[in-house]
């Protein structure tokens, strides 16, 4: 019989995280920001331009943090900063670039092998059915608890 503690939701959850961290920390090493530039990249470059600030508060990456990552992000070419159609010419908005798209799908690729690793226990359709529930979650959880500020969610977690 299993420990009691392979049942806890809270530290089942905590070890997929890390290895999913440990992981992914190595495939974002060719995107500016990390984890959070590969957020940003994966918006420009699948969605419409959406204004920054939107995208910030969507992502829950502080305003601040959110300039520095498309800073990084625009410094490698990875995208670009337009202004909004029918806004104060001082609002931008983050579109992906064609080499955006190129390293966002050779990202997409290592990341998703990554995952592949981390889920090993599981067949591959175990694997789809749990990024699907997880999914569910991860929406419902935003739609009823949405991050705005991802510094006060780590706040909070402490």
């Amino acid at each position: 019989m299993p420990p009691v503690i392979d049942h806890d939701l809270g530290w089942t959850l905590g070890m997929v995280f890390r290895a999913y961290v440990k992981t992914s920390d190595e495939v974002f090493t060719n995107v500016p920001g990390g984890a959070r530039g590969y957020l940003v990249l994966t918006a420009a470059v699948n969605e419409d331009p959406i204004p920054i600030g939107a995208l910030a508060q969507r992502l829950g990456i502080d305003k601040t943090v959110m300039t520095y990552v498309v800073d990084g992000l625009e410094e490698a070419g990875f995208v670009e900063r337009r202004p909004c159609p029918g806004r104060d010419r001082r609002t931008k908005q983050v579109a992906g670039t064609t080499l955006g798209s190129q390293v966002w799908d050779a990202t997409q690729a290592r990341l998703r092998r990554g995952e592949d690793h981390v889920l090993a226990a599981l067949d591959p359709a175990e694997r789809e059915t749990l990024r699907a529930l997880l999914q569910r979650l991860a929406v419902d959880a935003q739609t009823h608890h949405p991050v705005h500020d991802a510094c006060q969610l780590v706040e909070d977690l402490a």
